[in-house]
């Protein structure tokens, strides 16, 4: 849990700083350098940490739709960076997350993408339904 609350606090710091360099650069020019930067940290990760000698033989068994992570991530550097300075680091999050997790419980409920099936209780959605409270109070001007 503490690593899932950094990477979501991460998020916010990164979608400010994107939303900068999007306003700053042009959306396209700054989703560009996010990625070519990342590509290249995670390419010294890569370098130094992983076990390339088993990488080949594994790409090959992966289907082909499990590599739309890529532009994936490109579509959610764009979208946070639309999205924050219109409605606000805090109003933009708040929808983030509220999607996030109805998707997150889909994709348990029907073991989707090769999940462990976790079934959708009632104690969820009465959880769903405080989230839409929380964030129309959260939205509400």
């Amino acid at each position: 849990m503490l690593v899932a609350g950094l990477a979501g606090a991460l998020m916010a710091v990164q979608g400010c700083l994107n939303s900068y360099l999007g306003k700053k650069l042009g959306l396209i020019p700054a989703s560009f350098g996010v990625q070519l930067l990342g590509t290249v940290t995670v390419g010294l990760f890569f370098l130094f940490f992983s076990k390339k000698s088993s990488l080949l033989a594994e790409i090959g068994k992966v289907p082909l739709y499990y590599w739309l992570g890529g532009p994936l991530g490109v579509a959610i550097i764009y979208g946070v960076a639309v999205a924050i300075p219109k409605i606000g680091v805090g109003n933009a999050t708040t929808g983030i997350i509220f999607c996030q997790l109805l998707t997150a419980y889909l994709i348990d409920h029907f073991g989707l993408f090769s999940q462990e099936t976790v079934p959708f209780t009632g104690g969820k959605i009465i959880g769903l339904l405080l989230m839409v409270g929380g964030a129309f109070l959260l939205l509400r001007r």
